[in-house]
């Protein structure tokens, strides 16, 4: 039986991966995409940078796209038994 902070293959689902992966995959400039993770207070906090003109591609209409990763996000959270956040940096 696999301990439950793993898959079935025996290794923990990693969020940062996983965001960078998608959000390169929608992105014109791969290359920008900056994905930092740090711990505020208990949570860990995911820093998304992208080039400024791929922001609305990562937000998605009506926010649907930033919704969905957040939701993956917190689903591997749940797995891990941590509270994650994703947070879109604009500058």
């Amino acid at each position: 039986m696999t301990p439950p902070h793993e898959d079935a293959h025996g290794t923990a689902p990693n969020a940062k991966a996983m965001i960078e992966h998608i959000v390169r995959s929608l992105v014109d400039a791969p290359q920008s995409v900056l994905v930092d993770q740090f711990n505020d207070q208990g949570e860990i906090v995911l820093e998304l940078e992208v080039a400024p003109t791929d922001v609305g591609k990562v937000i998605g209409r009506q926010g649907s796209v930033v919704k969905a990763m957040r939701s993956l996000v917190r689903a591997i959270g749940d797995k891990q038994d941590r509270d994650y956040a994703l947070e879109i940096v604009e500058d």
